[in-house]
């Protein structure tokens, strides 16, 4: 709902909060963001800065308001020149270099719905049944120019979505050098800052430092939203108040935390200003990218929760809008480059007998794609290889019953390549410099039309062919020697984000063509996983390194800013071929079950005991998708603590259905107790517990075998490997009958581990990097 009453401005959700409200002079202040206030009017002198005195040495706004100090104000967008002397999120130079602005409320409408804008981005939706926009028009008190400030909100998702729009109203052009999408100004009050940053298969580690004076950014300048730092942020305490900040897109981005001398924190979200500007020609306009904001007094928790509604309801759309995905098989680690039709066919029948549901062909089907330098950019099948063709292969794979799935990495292009050689202008390349060059290969300059326009013919020829029904879009490499053709572009600082329109432009294009496709967003694994790609894609594959413990921190992280239902996440083989990390087969899966299942290994190669594990795992997860793909996810003990243990858990929404992960990073000897202790649970209910069954090889025992072997069995021998094909041990039977209440407040003492003094039906084996799923059931005690 939003209203105004007089000079206050209040928009509210189901739960929040959000105030602010125009100055004498015409600015807007920003009053308050936090838990549901039931009369704000009441609150308006309250929660406004006072200004009777000056300010030392600081600059008043003008003669006629003598204490009043923009720099000591929370605003709702700032600019320099007139006092503010704080990082601004409006910064736009006009005649002789002149960047001075001010800005002040002139108009304001409050829409049902949320408007489309038209503007090459993609943005959140929803109708008047689920948000309501309130557009404010400012007015530059000396220039030809205006500012409209975008607020939509979203009652049920607890979220306010911003965005920034600049009208050049006169006869001259000016350059916008930054303009941020939001800014949220705050009293400094102890909070703490939360990124996500790494690198290539360690992608989005939770990261935490407490926000002290001066400046700090998150940012990409690598053309993508990037690894290294996720547009995702959040600010909190330690009582649980907790705001969290994302951006819809897809390029360089900075997230800026300022905290200043007067005990203000200022937080900005947008376009990256380092690599960014824009002329902007007499009557046009430029819009900002869509932020996206919430709040919840329940910690990360439930600022999660409220992200994670908001991205099912309003970012994911077309015909797999909350619709359950698929357990998928794709062939990359099985294979790599090396296979043949007969290969795959075989891998697919497996696939098939154990209940996979779709067959993904990755890199290596196409021109003469043998290994990484050659062939990106000729979308033709390779006959060497496939004989039948994508549309004989993909006539078998549906034949077995399984949905068929294909690899593309259509933004780049090989030099040793037919596109290439036809188009060397298409390529990222500044003429006359050596470019730099990332895994063999370079970027399509998707700024053009004509580079767009022959992908999407391309790439629309070989998938009605190839009959797909999943397309993985892969990007292996980010920007360098940046220059474009494009007569469009005035200067180069306008190049990242009109590739980035660029790109949305070819998506939005292919996803209408092919509507009942699901096509999941890849870049190297996560280096593009952000809310822009998600508007057209439904899923994203999360990370390349598939490690059970890596995956720990890589699922956490990410399912702070994402739901569940768009990670993908796959169970490969041991050890990993990221991190050479043995890991059991069962703790794999245990952890992939928290995100979209699939599997990356030959199938083909396993034992029978294996193949029957992974059946049951596949049957676990089909009986349990729509809880692990839509439930409310919540993260109990984090793997980015020193904490040795991890939970997880799950829970439907009407809380009669829990999925718990307990997982330990090192096993310890002769440990003590592990207490289970979740409060995502029915406090008025019982529940049933119980753990996943699932399989232990004996090789975990080792040498210890001897001690109850009549023969003499080797660690590593032929005897010790025979044995594990045809035996394995149940997990142990652990069940309980508790309260809610006793779940949340006592918790549960879960049976004892292993710790070399003996083994009987009772004991929890896990081993190091061993976890368990709990199930908990909630039962109805009258019909008992």
């Amino acid at each position: 709902m939003i209203s105004k009453k007089d000079r206050l401005f209040n928009l509210s959700t189901k739960h929040t909060s959000y105030l602010f409200a125009i100055t004498e002079t015409g600015h807007l202040e920003h009053l308050y963001y936090g838990r549901l206030l039931s009369n704000p009017t009441l609150s308006i002198d309250a929660l406004a800065e006072k200004r009777s005195l000056n300010i030392g040495t600081s600059t008043a706004y003008d003669s006629d308001n003598p204490t009043l100090y923009l720099t000591n104000l929370c605003m709702e967008y700032s600019t320099m020149g007139k006092g503010d002397y704080r990082e601004c999120s409006v910064n736009i130079e006009y005649s002789r270099g002149m960047q001075t602005l001010d800005f002040i409320v002139k108009s304001f409408r409050i829409l049902p719905g949320k408007p489309r804008t038209f503007s090459g981005l993609p943005e959140s939706y929803g109708d008047k049944s689920t948000c309501t926009t309130l557009e404010i028009t400012l007015k530059e008190t000396s220039l030809p120019l205006r500012m409209a400030l975008t607020y939509t909100v979203f009652e049920d998702s607890d979220v306010i979505t911003r965005r920034a729009t600049i009208y050049n109203d006169g006869t001259n052009s000016v350059r916008i050098k930054g303009l941020a999408s939001a800014q949220l100004d705050l009293d400094a009050d102890d909070w703490n800052l939360v990124t996500f940053d790494g690198a290539w298969a360690r992608e989005r580690y939770m990261n935490e430092r407490p926000m002290l004076p001066g400046i700090y950014i998150n940012d990409s300048k690598t053309g993508v939203s990037s690894a290294d730092h996720n547009p995702c942020i959040f600010l909190k305490k330690d009582d649980g108040e907790c705001i969290g900040m994302n951006l819809v897109y897809s390029g360089n981005h900075r997230e800026l935390v300022e905290v200043s001398p007067y005990g203000k924190i200022r937080v900005m979200t947008g376009i990256n200003p380092a690599t960014f500007s824009w002329d902007l020609s007499p009557q046009d306009r430029f819009q900002s990218p869509e932020a996206v904001l919430t709040y919840s007094h329940q910690g990360m928790n439930g600022a999660s929760q409220n992200f994670h509604h908001f991205i099912n309801n309003h970012i994911v759309r077309g015909t797999w809008k909350l619709r359950e995905r698929p357990v998928l098989i794709n062939n990359w680690e099985a294979t790599y480059f090396n296979f043949n039709e007969d290969k795959l066919l075989n891998l697919a029948k497996e696939s098939a007998d154990l209940g996979i549901e779709l067959f993904v062909l990755d890199d290596g089907w196409f021109g003469l794609r043998n290994d990484d330098t050659t062939s990106l950019g000729d979308w033709t099948v390779n006959p060497k290889k496939l004989p039948s063709g994508l549309a004989g292969l993909s006539l078998e794979v549906h034949r077995l019953g399984m949905m068929f799935g294909l690899w593309v990495e259509p933004e780049m292009v090989s030099i040793e390549s037919q596109l290439y050689k036809k188009h060397p202008d298409w390529m990222i390349a500044i003429p006359g410099r050596r470019p730099s060059v990332g895994r063999n290969q370079y970027i399509l300059d998707l700024s053009r039309q004509e580079v767009r326009d022959h992908l999407f013919k391309n790439l629309s020829e070989t998938w009605h062919l190839a009959d797909v029904n999943y397309i993985k879009w892969d990007m292996n490499r980010v920007f360098s020697d940046i220059y474009s053709a494009n007569a469009e572009i005035r200067n180069h600082g306008e190049f990242f984000h009109r590739y980035v329109l660029g790109l949305y432009d070819l998506l939005d294009r292919l996803t209408k063509a092919f509507p009942n496709v699901l096509f999941e967003s890849c870049a190297s694994g996560g280096n593009r996983f952000d809310l822009g790609m998600l508007c057209y894609m439904s899923q994203t594959w999360t990370s390349d390194n598939t490690d059970a413990l890596c995956r720990l921190y890589i699922q956490e992280g990410t399912s702070c800013g994402y739901p569940l239902s768009t990670m993908g996440s796959h169970v490969s083989t041991s050890p990993n071929h990221q991190t050479l990390r043995r890991t059991d087969l069962e703790a794999r899966f245990n952890v992939a079950a928290f995100g979209v299942l699939g599997y990356e290994l030959d199938i083909t190669k396993l034992k029978g005991q294996q193949k029957e594990a992974i059946r049951s795992q596949i049957a676990f997860y089909k009986a349990h998708r729509s809880l692990l793909q839509y439930g409310n996810f919540t993260r109990i003990k984090l793997a980015n603590s020193h904490s040795n243990q991890v939970v997880w858990a799950v829970a439907s929404h009407d809380k009669s259905e829990l999925l718990v992960l307990f997982a330990q990073k090192l096993n310890l000897p002769n440990p003590g107790a592990d207490k289970l202790r979740v409060e995502a649970v029915d406090l008025n209910a019982v529940y049933e517990v119980f753990p996943r069954q699932q399989k232990i090889d004996i090789k975990m025992f080792g040498d210890l075998l001897n001690r109850v072997s009549p023969v003499p069995i080797t660690e590593g021998g032929l005897a010790q490997d025979t044995i594990s094909k045809a035996i394995s041990l149940e997990s142990e039977i652990e069940h309980y009958r508790v309260s809610g209440e006793q779940v949340a407040y006592g918790g549960i003492k879960l049976n004892q581990q292993f710790g070399g003094t003996g083994y009987d039906a009772m004991t929890r084996v896990l081993g190091d990097f061993g976890n368990r799923i709990y199930i908990f059931k909630k039962i109805n005690l009258e019909s008992k």
